[in-house]
C-alpha cells in the first residue's frame, strides 16, 4: 500500500508541477480543468441519487469556462458564469420536473453545489497562476498540503490514540492532526527559505497554521460526504489515495487562504 501509495503520489507530483514551469501556460489550466472534470464526476458518484445527465454537464461546462476564461483574461466574465451555474440549473429542471419531481431540488442544489465546491477554488489557483511568481506559489501550495496530508497520514499510524472526530472520519486522529500541522508549518518555511517568494515572519508563519487547519478541515468535510452516503473513498483512480477528490480535499479548502494572503500582502 504504501509503495503504491508513493508512486502514485510521485507520477500526480509530475503532472502538477511540470506544467507550471513550461510555456505556452495553457496546459496548466487545461491539467486544472480535466482534475476539476474527474473531482466533480467522482463528487456525483457519492450521491445516492445524481442530478439528471443534462445537469451534469451543465456542471462540467461551468467548470471549464471558468479556466477558459482565466486563460484568455477575460476575468470580467466572472460574475456571469457564476450567475448562470445558479440559474441555469434552474431553468434546466423544468424541463425535467415530470420525470423525477420527488428529488428535483435536490438535483439542482447538487448541481449548483458542486462547482463551487471544486471548480471555484480550483479557478482560484489558476488566478494565483497569473500572479508574478505565481508559478511558486502554485507549488507552494502544493508543497504545504501534501505535506500536510503526509504528515497527518504516517503520525496517524504510528502514534494516533485520539479519534479526533469518528462520527465523520474514524481513522483521523488529534496525534495524526497535530503531526500534520506540524509537517505543513515545517515544509511551508522549509521552502519559503529556499525559494524566496515572500518574507518569514508572523505573517507568513500565520498563513502556514491557516493552512494547515483549513485542509484538515477540507479533508473532514469531504469525509462528511463519503460518511453521510455510506462510501469510503470517493473512486478509485489513485491507487492507495482512493480517488481524485481525496487527494485534492485539502488543497480545495487552502487554495483561497493563499490567494487572499496574495491580495493582501506585496509580493
Amino acid at each position: 500500500m504504501h509503495l503504491k501509495r508513493w508512486l502514485t503520489g510521485i507520477i500526480l507530483a509530475i503532472i502538477l508541477v511540470v506544467p507550471l514551469f513550461i510555456s505556452p501556460k495553457w496546459p496548466f489550466h487545461l491539467v486544472l480543468a480535466v482534475i476539476s472534470a474527474a473531482a466533480m464526476m467522482e463528487t456525483f458518484r457519492l450521491f445516492d441519487t445524481s442530478p439528471p445527465f443534462a445537469l451534469r454537464i451543465l456542471a462540467y461546462l461551468f467548470g471549464c469556462s471558468l479556466f477558459g476564461a482565466i486563460f484568455l483574461g477575460a476575468i470580467q466574465y466572472w460574475p456571469l458564469i457564476v450567475m448562470a451555474w445558479t440559474l441555469l440549473p434552474m431553468i434546466g429542471g423544468l424541463f425535467f420536473l415530470d420525470r423525477d419531481k420527488p428529488n428535483m431540488y435536490a438535483h439542482i442544489t447538487k448541481t449548483i453545489f458542486v462547482p463551487c465546491y471544486i471548480a471555484f477554488p480550483l479557478s482560484m489557483l489558476a488566478l494565483i497562476f497569473r500572479y508574478p511568481r505565481g508559478n511558486l506559489w502554485v507549488l507552494f501550495l502544493f508543497v504545504v498540503v501534501f505535506a500536510g496530508d503526509t504528515g497527518a497520514f504516517y503520525f496517524g499510524r504510528l502514534m494516533g490514540n485520539h479519534r479526533l472526530m469518528p462520527s465523520v472520519s474514524p481513522g483521523k486522529t488529534w496525534e495524526g492532526a497535530l503531526g500534520g500541522a506540524i509537517c505543513t508549518v515545517l515544509a511551508g518555511l522549509w521552502y519559503l527559505h529556499i525559494v524566496r517568494i515572500g518574507k518569514i515572519g508572523i505573517p507568513a508563519t500565520l498563513l502556514l497554521v491557516a493552512i494547515a487547519i483549513v485542509a484538515q478541515l477540507g479533508d473532514l468535510a469531504e469525509s462528511l460526504l463519503k460518511r453521510t452516503q455510506g462510501k469510503k473513498d470517493s473512486g478509485s483512480l489513485l491507487p492507495g489515495h482512493g480517488g481524485i477528490l481525496d487527494r485534492i480535499d485539502g488543497l480545495l479548502f487552502a487554495i483561497p487562504i493563499v490567494y487572499l494572503y496574495l491580495l493582501n500582502v506585496t509580493i
